[in-house]
């Protein structure tokens, strides 16, 4: 008796589904509510020091919301800090020796000009010229060893740089911004608790706008269409609550639905998904059953 009155209620619902409001007074689709749900996850680890957030908080975009214990990150970088300074002083010494050759280049280059010029009057030898020139060589020769050497001291100084970076950006992300306009739907951690990368820390989903997903036959595709506006109902204490609502996307592909329906006959049904827009009163939740009604309105 019991599977009898199962089956009676599965054909009463496989009615349902593929049924024209228009011209039995039943509804064009059954569905359920959607919303985007977004994880917000960690993006450093350690320590979470603050976390204001409670189920129901209804949070603006880029609000501040709590921050990952930065207190070893912060040693880190001024253990850098340090480093980088130590080298820079090396650095410094290395410098000051490639400014006294510079010095010297330039000196020796006034020599050659002048040794060019007494030997333009007769008043010089080529071998003067050619002991300022070789001196001017073996000064060039210097400040590029010097240079040479000096290189791993400023690709130190780099990777330093670059860490100091990475540290400021992963104190950036220790901070908890929220990305979205949004209502909390479920609280994964709790403070003082140890936060890890990539691991939740909440859910958020804005349900300003609600999108109902139905499914209809193939013969009720003409009667519909991307923006079209229709009429959504819930069930209400008295009566159907009526919600205005509107097409965003028909799937392009059939597929075997509603789920719902468990008979072998209507398991092989294909229907096409449907969205529909719908602005959220407060009243509307996820998983919430609804009817879409094409062409009734009342």
């Amino acid at each position: 008796m019991k599977n009898y009155n199962y089956k009676i209620a599965f054909s009463i619902i496989a009615m349902s589904l593929f049924s024209c409001g228009s011209d039995n007074g039943k509804a064009d689709g059954y569905g359920n509510f959607e919303a985007t749900e977004i994880t917000i996850s960690a993006e450093n680890t350690g320590k979470l020091k603050q976390f204001n957030v409670n189920e129901g908080d209804q949070l603006l975009k880029d609000q501040f919301i709590g921050f990952i214990d930065t207190i070893p990150l912060a040693l880190k970088r001024e253990q850098l800090q340090v480093s980088k300074a130590v080298i820079s002083s090396k650095s410094r010494g290395v410098l000051s020796q490639i400014n006294v050759l510079s010095a010297r280049l330039k000196t020796a280059n006034t020599n050659k000009t002048r040794t060019e010029n007494l030997i333009k009057d007769n008043a010089g030898t080529q071998k003067q010229l050619d002991d300022v020139i070789g001196e001017i060589d073996i000064i060039k020769n210097q400040i590029r060893s010097v240079e040479i050497q000096n290189a791993p001291v400023v690709n130190e100084l780099k990777s330093i740089d670059v860490q100091v970076r990475l540290i400021n950006d992963q104190i950036r992300k220790s901070k908890i911004i929220n990305p979205i306009n949004g209502i909390v739907l479920t609280k994964y951690m709790e403070p003082n608790e140890i936060a890890a990368f990539g691991k939740p820390l909440y859910k958020i989903a804005d349900l300003t706008v609600m999108q109902l997903r139905v499914y209809i036959s193939e013969t009720q595709l003409a009667n519909i269409k991307i923006e079209q506006e229709v009429t959504v109902k819930i069930d209400d204490a008295d009566a159907m609550k009526l919600y205005e609502g509107k097409i965003i996307w028909i799937a392009s592909e059939a597929e075997f639905t509603p789920k719902i329906i468990q008979t072998k006959e209507e398991r092989v049904s294909l229907v096409y998904a449907v969205k529909i827009d719908v602005v959220n009163d407060g009243s509307l939740k996820i998983g919430m059953p609804a009817e879409l009604w094409i062409t009734t309105k009342e």
